[in-house]
C-alpha cells in the first residue's frame, strides 16, 4: 500500500494543474508527475425515432499526430465545474453540445469510472437517457469557442463502429455502446 509524502504544484494554468506526487511504496521513496483535473459526465443518448446514438465529433489537439487528425467520436460529455449536481450537469451538456432538452429524471445512472488513471485519475460518471425530436431546442454544436458536430449513428452500425479504427473514439463510449446492448436492445 502506498502513501503520498509530498504533491507540489508544476503550473497553475485554467483546467488542470501539473503536480509531482512524492510517496512511498513498498518502503521506498518514488516521485509520479501527474495532472489534477476536473472530474466529467458523459452522456450516452439513443434518439428513439432515429434508432441512432447521438454522438459528437470535436477536436482534441492532445490526439493529433503524423497519422491522425486529432478529431474525436465522443459521448456528450462535459467536466464537473459547478456545484451542482452531477445529473445536473449531463443535462446541461445535452442542452449545450446536442442541442436537446431532456429532463433529469429522464437521465438514468449507468456507473461511474475513472479516466486517464497514468496521469491524472479524473473519475466519470456515465448516464443514459433517451431522446425524439420534441425535445430539441437548437442544433447544438456548444457555447463560446467550441465547435462540436453532432452526429447519429444508427443502432444497426454501431457494433461495426466501435472496432473501426478509422474513426478515433473513446474507451467510454465503447464501454457504453456494450452496456447498451445489453440492457436496452437486448429487452426490446
Amino acid at each position: 500500500m502506498g502513501k503520498i509524502t509530498k504533491i507540489s504544484p508544476l503550473k497553475d494554468p485554467k483546467f488542470i494543474k501539473p503536480i509531482e506526487i512524492q510517496y512511498t511504496q513498498s518502503n521506498q521513496a518514488k516521485k509520479w508527475e501527474a495532472i489534477i483535473s476536473h472530474n466529467s459526465v458523459s452522456i450516452l443518448l439513443w434518439h428513439k425515432d432515429e434508432d441512432a446514438f447521438v454522438i459528437v465529433k470535436q477536436l482534441r489537439p492532445p490526439v493529433l499526430n503524423v497519422n491522425e487528425d486529432g478529431y474525436m467520436h465522443e459521448l456528450c460529455a462535459g467536466i464537473v465545474d459547478k456545484n451542482t449536481s452531477l445529473v445536473q450537469i449531463a443535462k446541461e451538456e445535452v442542452l449545450e453540445e446536442c442541442g436537446y432538452n431532456i429532463p433529469t429524471q429522464n437521465l438514468q445512472y449507468i456507473t461511474s469510472f475513472f479516466t486517464s488513471v497514468g496521469i491524472s485519475g479524473a473519475k466519470q460518471t456515465l448516464y443514459y437517457g433517451e431522446i425524439d425530436e420534441t425535445m430539441k431546442e437548437h442544433d447544438g454544436g456548444g457555447i463560446h469557442d467550441e465547435e462540436i458536430e453532432v452526429i447519429f449513428l444508427k443502432i444497426s452500425q454501431a457494433k461495426e463502429f466501435m472496432f473501426n479504427e478509422k474513426f478515433q473514439k473513446t474507451p467510454g463510449m465503447m464501454m457504453a455502446f456494450y452496456w447498451f446492448f445489453e440492457n436496452i436492445k437486448k429487452n426490446q
